[in-house]
């Protein structure tokens, strides 16, 4: 099959059909970028939406994501952006290896089919120029026949006219002669146009034409073919990232089944855990006795409480208020608001903060410090002086962190009844703080109860409350003996004592050692025999007196 010899005559209706080709490789073309804009697009908008569900840094959004179902979803949005970035690579494979080449190639055909129909139309316009000439030659030398054929009867006229003389009668003949002779001429001259033409036809219907549309076939067929392998790599490119894609979707399973629920619900208990024992029973109150209340030790209640219940009478409701009032100003420092074991969590975080600080500005003092020692050695890289300044400003910021973070430490440790529990005194001490602590706590709670009244207020059970139990606090310390001194101690920086139990010295200062460090990185020490407390043991130098110690 060939369209030179199937579709000779079929020019222009070649030349339609493979300008449609091409029109339809453009429009495959165009529907390719379409699809490449869709997936960028596609691709775009699951990054948005993965950016937006993504919890927010230093939020309380971001806490939440320690649970196992939280982290799943976290895993899933992170997932869902690899699965975008493959979107995005099928856009850009498609751009690559479909769009560009083939509008490279479309020029390339346009040029082509441009210079094989120039080609036919110059051999229609060969043939057509002999056709006319053959033509031409046709109609001179028909014409010079009907003059020979008038000459040569005009002749035999005049010879048989016996009126006509001799001499006309010879200019007749020669003129049909000559007429004969033209006419003779014309037809050697149309035989030879005639066998030219017939040879340049055969050549053009058997051998030009047949060329060039063998041409025009051949490159219709290769733009099938490029469009062919076009659709192939389309499907081929969306097949790549399968794999990868799968790999996303696997993950998002995996995420899934990670999950625990256990896990969370202990998680759950671990945030809220207050610390706090359930209340104890109610005991019965006789109100056919004189009017003299006693309360449950295993009560909630205080005395003041009770007091405040009996001026309750007998509109109170009787709730338990195992819980304490959120308190709606500032947190303080040492989170002495939250709840024991809260509160436990806070400090001991803030301590683990403060640590990653304290080691990040002692990286890079030992870094400024290798840095001055390399100046040292090499004078011309750099002045050494200038270093001192920043060594100077570090090694304090390292002091002020150290000096939180033991304040801190003081007070995570009081919480988990390490430092007071060492001593009677500090016992005593963090039993007046414990009590107060608790104290504060209850009376949050009792602001959950009704007064009808509004005789019972918050401020007045926290002064009653502080002033008995300071009361009852300080007759015991007035009862103790002072403890001897066991050495003397030297302080070797400054110390402010903020937390109860704690005493602030002076660098330099000398004072009395009473208590040994056991093992919890506190001495305790006294000031001019009335003033003692702890302080953190690095922060002195200890002189202990062999004697006291042996004894």
């Amino acid at each position: 099959m060939s369209w030179g010899t199937e579709l000779w005559d079929q020019f222009d209706n070649l030349e339609k059909h493979t300008q449609w080709g091409i029109d339809i490789l453009e429009k495959y073309i165009k529907f390719v970028k379409e699809r490449t804009e869709i997936e960028l697009s596609y691709a775009k908008q699951l990054r948005n939406l993965s950016k937006k569900y993504q919890p927010k840094k230093n939020s309380k959004e971001e806490e939440e994501y320690k649970y196992t179902a939280c982290k799943a979803f976290l895993s899933t949005l992170n997932e869902m952006n690899d699965y975008a970035g493959q979107h995005e690579v099928i856009s850009e494979n498609m751009t690559s290896q479909i769009t560009v080449d083939l509008m490279r190639y479309v020029q390339e055909l346009k040029q082509e089919r441009k210079s094989n129909f120039h080609d036919g139309r110059k051999a229609q316009q060969h043939i057509e120029t002999c056709w006319k000439q053959l033509e031409s030659s046709k109609r001179r030398f028909e014409r010079d026949c009907k003059e020979a054929d008038r000459a040569q009867q005009y002749f035999e006229k005049m010879d048989a006219d016996i009126n006509v003389t001799k001499a006309d009668v010879e200019k007749a003949r020669q003129q049909a002669q000559i007429r004969q002779q033209m006419a003779e001429d014309s037809k050697a001259d149309y035989s030879l146009i005639l066998q030219r033409f017939n040879q340049e036809q055969w050549e053009h219907y058997h051998t030009h034409i047949p060329n060039i549309f063998q041409k025009i076939q051949e490159m219709e067929e290769r733009r099938i073919v490029r469009i062919a392998e076009s659709m192939k790599t389309y499907a081929e490119l969306d097949r790549q990232v399968i794999p990868i894609i799968g790999k996303c979707l696997d993950g998002i399973v995996k995420a899934a089944e990670s999950i625990d629920q256990k896990n969370d619900s202990q998680l759950v208990v671990e945030a809220y855990k207050s610390g706090f024992e359930p209340p104890g029973d109610i005991e019965f109150e006789d109100y056919t006795q004189p009017m003299k209340r006693t309360v449950s030790d295993n009560s909630l209640s205080s005395s003041k409480e009770g007091k405040a219940e009996l001026k309750f009478g007998g509109k109170s409701r009787g709730k338990l208020w195992p819980f304490i009032k959120k308190n709606k100003g500032v947190t303080p420092e040492d989170f002495s608001n939250f709840p024991p074991e809260q509160r436990r969590k806070k400090l001991q975080q803030k301590v683990d903060d403060l640590n990653k600080e304290i080691q990040k500005e002692t990286d890079q003092r030992d870094a400024i410090t290798k840095m001055k020692d390399v100046y040292l050695k090499n004078p011309q890289m750099g002045d050494p002086a200038s270093l001192d300044h920043k060594l100077t400003e570090v090694t304090q910021n390292i002091e002020k962190l150290r000096l939180e973070a033991q304040k801190f430490e003081a007070w995570l440790a009081e919480v988990e009844g390490r430092l007071p529990a060492r001593s009677e005194q500090a016992r005593r001490q963090s039993g007046l703080y414990d009590g107060q602590t608790h104290q504060t706590a209850v009376t949050n709670c009792a602001q959950d109860r009704e007064s009808p009244d509004g005789s019972y207020t918050e401020e007045q059970s926290q002064e009653s409350e502080h002033k008995v139990l300071a009361t009852d606090f300080d007759d015991e310390f007035d009862d103790e003996e002072p403890l001897p001194a066991i050495g003397t101690c030297k302080a070797l920086y400054t110390f402010e004592g903020q937390n109860e139990g704690t005493i602030s010295v002076v660098e330099g200062e000398m004072l009395s050692v009473i208590e040994e460090d056991k093992g919890d990185g506190w001495t305790r020490i006294r000031r001019n025999e009335d003033e003692e407390g702890y302080v953190p043991t690095s922060y002195v130098e200890v002189y202990l007196d062999k004697n006291a110690k042996g004894s």
